[in-house]
C-alpha cells in the first residue's frame, strides 16, 4: 500500500440508509476508520439526491477518493455526481463502499462484506477494478431526464415492487422480507404491457412481465436476473420475462435467486450496447433500486468508466 493511500478521502454518509440503521451505526464506522488511520472529510446527506451534489462539489474541489457509507441508492447518487463533475475523467475517481443498506446488491458483485471492518479492509487493499456504467434517458411528467447507473435497471413488475418497497423505506419500515412481501402483493395488480425492445438495431415485440438491463448480476437483495453479466465487457445483459402466470412466478422464485431463471421457457436474454424500449402503455423504471420514470427509454453503455475497490481479483 502506498503511504498516502489513507489520506484525502471524502466520506459520504447517508444516515437514512437501511431505514435509519446508518445513523445508528455511523459512530461504529467512524471509530473503525479512525483506528485504521484514515484521514478524511465527512459529509452527511440531508435529503434525497444530495449525494449527487456532494460528490460533484467535492470532486470539483479536488477529491478523487470517495467512501460511500450507505446502500445501493447512495452509491447510485455518487455515481451521478461523478458523471456530473468536470475536473477529472470519471475513471480517475476511486470508489469504496461500506454497505449499510437493505439490498447491497452492487457490493455483492465485488464481494464487499456487510461487516464494516471487513469492508474497510477491502478499501485498504487498494485493489481497483474499472467497471462499465450505463446511462438511461427516460420520461417523467412529460419531461425527458437521464440517469447513470452501475448495477441493474429494472422495468415493469420489478419497478412496481421497488416503488412499493421504497415507500415503506421512506416510512421507516425496512427488513429483508419486505421485498418478497411486495412481490407477492404486486402479482395481483400488475398487467403485462406490450413492449418493443430494440437491441443494437434489432427489435422484438412481446407482452412483458419484467425486463432487467444491467452491468452486474444481482438485485432485489440477492436475486440474480443476469447471471452471465460481466461488468467490464462493454455490453449490457438483458433478461426479458414475457407474460407469465402468477403461479409460475411464485414457483420460479428459487430460479430468480440461483440464476437459472434465464433457462425458463418464458425468458429471453440478449446482449448489446444500445437499447431502446417503447410500449403501448406506460412501463415504469428503476435503476440501482431507485424509482425513476417510464417509457420510452434509451440505454447506452459507457465502457470502463468507473473505478471501484473490489474484494476479489476480477469480477
Amino acid at each position: 500500500m502506498k503511504d498516502d493511500w489513507k489520506e484525502n478521502w471524502l466520506v459520504i454518509v447517508n444516515p437514512n440508509a437501511g431505514a435509519g440503521k446508518c445513523w445508528l451505526d455511523w459512530p461504529k464506522v467512524e471509530i473503525l476508520l479512525d483506528s485504521y488511520g484514515f484521514k478524511y472529510h465527512r459529509e452527511f446527506t440531508l435529503k434525497k439526491l444530495h449525494a449527487i451534489v456532494l460528490a460533484r462539489k467535492f470532486i470539483n474541489n479536488g477529491y478523487r477518493k470517495i467512501i460511500v457509507v450507505g446502500g445501493d441508492g447512495t452509491m447510485n447518487e455518487v455515481i451521478n455526481g461523478i458523471f456530473g463533475q468536470k475536473r477529472f475523467e470519471t475513471s480517475e475517481v476511486i470508489l469504496g463502499m461500506i454497505p449499510v443498506g437493505t439490498g447491497n446488491d452492487w457490493g455483492r458483485m465485488f464481494n464487499i462484506s456487510n461487516n464494516y471492518e471487513e469492508a474497510i479492509r477491502t478499501i485498504l487493499t487498494s485493489k481497483t477494478f474499472i467497471q462499465d456504467a450505463g446511462k438511461v434517458v427516460f420520461q417523467n411528467r412529460e419531461r425527458t431526464h437521464h440517469r447513470y447507473f452501475v448495477n441493474i435497471a429494472g422495468l415493469g413488475f420489478d419497478a412496481m415492487v421497488v416503488k412499493k418497497t421504497n415507500r415503506l423505506k421512506d416510512n421507516g419500515k425496512s427488513n429483508p422480507l419486505i421485498y418478497k412481501y411486495n412481490i407477492l402483493t404486486s402479482l395481483f395488480q400488475f398487467k403485462s404491457p406490450r413492449a418493443t425492445i430494440e437491441v443494437d438495431g434489432k427489435a422484438v415485440t412481446n407482452n412483458v412481465f419484467s425486463v432487467s438491463v444491467g452491468i452486474c448480476k444481482y438485485n432485489g437483495g440477492g436475486m440474480m436476473p443476469l447471471p452471465d453479466a460481466n461488468p467490464d465487457d462493454g455490453l449490457f445483459d438483458l433478461t426479458v420475462i414475457k407474460k407469465i402466470a402468477r403461479w409460475d412466478v411464485i414457483r420460479s422464485m428459487k430460479r430468480l435467486y440461483d440464476g437459472s431463471i434465464v433457462r425458463h421457457p418464458k425468458v429471453e436474454t440478449y446482449q448489446g450496447k444500445n437499447i431502446k424500449i417503447s410500449s403501448n402503455s406506460t412501463i415504469f423504471l428503476e435503476t440501482d433500486g431507485e424509482s425513476l420514470g417510464h417509457t420510452p427509454m434509451v440505454f447506452e453503455i459507457i465502457p470502463r468508466s468507473i473505478c471501484v475497490l473490489s474484494a476479489k481479483e476480477t469480477a
